[in-house]
């Protein structure tokens, strides 16, 4: 569910706008990984807090 998330609030971001996401579960670490490689965005910073992991993903495109 992450991904399609981020992918859906992406779509309302102009290009260089940065979307903070938060997710839960562990997979996310990975999977959001993945989804930023694969779709050109940037992946400026990664964090863990407790159970959270928070993403800063730039839309580049």
């Amino acid at each position: 569910m992450p991904i399609a998330l981020t992918k859906e609030a992406m779509e309302n971001l102009q290009q260089g706008q940065v979307l903070r996401v938060e997710a839960d579960d562990p997979a996310a670490e990975e999977d959001i990984a993945r989804w930023v490689k694969r779709t050109g965005h940037q992946l400026i910073k990664f964090e863990k807090k407790g159970n959270a992991l928070i993403f800063y993903i730039k839309k580049i495109h």
